[in-house]
């Protein structure tokens, strides 16, 4: 959450942004959770609420990849991260050329 503030953002050059305070999992989310959808992934929608944003996650799934697609308007990024390394260089890069594009206002492969 906030150590992305400390940890990630000075390595790529940006300032400290805002982190989403996630919510206590509902009986909704628990539901998708067994069809696939991570528990943070609504949430995280709702939070956006349309603007450009990052995810970096050990959790992160297709399923989360398409829901996301489906029902977010704005930019975003879901990046996987192997939790037994954590953050390498490569996540770095892909998340410093996803910035790049999206303040440079180009579309994203």
């Amino acid at each position: 959450m906030a150590d992305a503030n400390a940890c990630v953002a000075p390595r790529i050059g940006l300032p400290e942004l805002a982190v989403v305070v996630w919510p206590e999992p509902s009986d909704e989310d628990e539901q998708a959770e067994r069809a696939g959808l991570h528990w943070k992934t609504r949430a995280l929608i709702d939070w956006a609420a349309g603007r450009p944003f990052a995810w970096v996650d050990d959790e992160i799934t297709d399923t989360d990849r398409a829901w996301v697609s489906a029902h977010h308007r704005g930019q975003a990024l879901l990046h996987r991260v192997d939790p037994r390394r954590g953050l390498t260089e490569p996540d770095y890069v892909a998340l410093k050329e996803w910035l790049h594009q999206v303040s440079q206002g180009r579309p994203l492969a």
